[in-house]
């Protein structure tokens, strides 16, 4: 090959790119993509999406609330549809007195930090 075939060729993809990127910035500003809203902080908004479970590659499953509830519904690609209504969402744990898990934080942290358990060394034996 010549170098000004394969240079013909790159400038060609390089435009092509281009292209695209230009209808794509093009397309989302005539609002032809679809958007997702966005919840500012510090204003109330009713309805919100708790969480997003993909059954396979034509169905999920969507946990929505509204107010003080909350809705499971099915989407797929033919049809929607509302598994369970008026959920009632579990209660919030409080913050100030975390449960006790039995567990010491610190010391599961020094054990994660040094690694495998190194052997002890009592005199010549390794024990």
């Amino acid at each position: 090959m010549e170098f000004g075939t394969i240079f013909r060729f790159v400038v060609a993809l390089v435009f092509v790119l281009g292209l695209i990127g230009v209808l794509a910035v093009v397309a989302k500003r005539a609002g032809l993509s679809p958007r997702v809203s966005r919840s500012v902080p510090g204003t109330n908004k009713r309805l919100s999406i708790v969480e997003v479970m993909a059954i396979d590659a034509k169905r999920r499953l969507v946990l929505i609330r509204r107010d003080d509830r909350e809705h499971l519904v099915l989407l797929g690609a033919d049809r929607d549809l509302v598994v369970e209504s008026n959920v009632v969402p579990p209660a919030k744990p409080s913050h100030e007195n975390p449960p006790d898990t039995g567990a010491d934080v610190g010391s599961f942290l020094d054990l994660a930090k040094r690694g495998r358990r190194q052997p002890r060394r009592e005199g010549n034996d390794i024990v």
